[in-house]
């Protein structure tokens, strides 16, 4: 008996893996890119932030985000570190629940995924782009340049459209929509936000602990903190990547709202720049912020505010320490749109779930036929959660391939 997969990233290897596990079956991996694993490695910065212990169904969405509960109750967070650390993998987990390897490389996850492949005697074929899935009475059969492979059983996990530089592709949609299967509308997540307006391009490559807040007029569409980054175009970074899939799917007429000191209260804020200028009330307005917040960022926020960079620290009334107070805790930006889909590390929509039974991912149209990752509409938060959904998906579709192969 022959197990298909079509897809060699972070799911379709697991898949593999799952599948190899009881030694009677052949195991075919094909991946249409040169190697294994190439957008794990870029996950996390090339750390490869690997899972993250709050890693629940809460965490996910999608049109059905409850489809997701039986994989990630099957092979929870814990099943998961417990598997890496018997291939060797040691990890270390950070306070804020992300799980990295010890060696705070990417490639050292590829590598134990790898060699664990290889010890399981999977067949992987790389660099081997699949058009077409040919549907036959006993399976299916993958063609592509130069070679074949013929199985009873297909699992497709040929990942999302995000990140085409990293090998995202719609070529797994379009396949199984061949099959039968619907599509979402696609949207770029965990991805830069564009913003209106000059204000960052001062700010490019600079850094700040704040809180965003993505609002349509009054309304609160998201809300989170952590570290922003500025960059020409817009902001970026953990914090923004975490609200990014509001802004993506929450169309037009959207403005972010920036909280540079979100540990301070208003109030609290207006005693500390009253404590600087009595302080210090020679030094010119521009260093007013200076030890508060990145210089770069404390001289815009003041010129922002309608403080001259001239005015002495002494010369500011109240009025106008209360507007600066006012701006660094709710600096408005006007959202224009996000860096779009090959800039996004993870893909909003993707392949009905309806279409699949969620407790073996097995197509509900097509016997035999199995999709893992993030070629299904589900995603996960910023932090390791779409890399968990990867393995857990990908360990439930190559064991019920496998089991369904075992009873057939």
């Amino acid at each position: 008996m022959t197990i298909l997969i079509l897809g060699g990233g972070a799911s379709g290897m697991m898949a593999a893996l799952a599948a190899a596990e009881c030694g009677r079956h052949r195991v075919v991996l094909v991946e249409r890119q040169a190697r294994l694993g190439r957008k794990l490695l870029a996950t996390g910065n090339g750390r490869c932030n690997l899972t993250n212990t709050h890693a629940d169904g809460d965490s996910y969405h999608g049109t059905d985000p409850a489809f997701c509960r039986p994989a990630l109750e099957a092979f929870s967070v814990t099943d998961t570190l417990d598997y890496f650390h018997r291939l060797g993998l040691l990890t270390v987990t950070e306070p804020t629940g992300r799980v990295y390897p010890y060696s705070d490389q990417a490639n050292s996850v590829l590598d134990v995924l790898r060699f664990a492949l290889e010890q399981a005697g999977v067949e992987v074929h790389a660099g081997c782009e699949v058009r077409k899935i040919w549907k036959r009475r006993n399976g299916f059969l993958l063609k592509w340049d130069g070679g074949e492979a013929a199985g009873e059983k297909l699992i497709l996990a040929a990942g999302g459209a995000a990140g085409a530089k990293l090998g995202g592709t719609t070529l797994g949609y379009d396949l199984l929509g061949a099959l039968g299967h619907k599509s979402t509308v696609l949207h770029p997540a965990l991805v830069q936000v564009c913003t209106e307006g000059t204000f960052t391009r001062g700010l490019k490559g600079v850094r700040a602990n704040g809180r965003v807040t993505v609002l349509r007029g009054s309304r609160v569409l998201a809300v989170t903190e952590g570290e922003i980054q500025f960059t020409e175009t817009g902001v970026s970074g953990p914090a923004v990547f975490e609200i990014s899939r509001a802004v993506s799917t929450g169309g037009d007429g959207l403005t972010l709202s920036l909280h540079l000191l979100p540990q301070f209260s208003k109030e609290a804020i207006v005693t500390l720049l009253q404590t600087r200028c009595a302080q210090l009330p020679d030094r010119p307005a521009e260093d007013l912020l200076t030890g508060m917040v990145h210089n770069r960022l404390g001289k815009l926020l003041g010129k922002a505010a309608g403080i001259g960079a001239e005015a002495r620290l002494g010369a500011l009334g109240p009025d106008r320490l209360d507007r600066l107070a006012d701006t660094i805790g709710d600096l408005r930006l006007t959202v224009t749109g996000t860096m779009g889909m090959d800039n996004a590390q993870v893909t909003v929509g993707g392949v009905e779930t309806a279409g699949f039974d969620p407790q073996t991912l097995e197509s509900r149209r097509v016997p035999g036929l199995y999709a893992c990752g993030e070629v299904l509409d589900i995603d996960g938060d910023c932090g390791g959660y779409n890399l968990q959904w990867a393995w857990s998906s990908g360990r439930l579709a190559g064991l019920s391939a496998s089991k369904e192969t075992e009873e057939s």
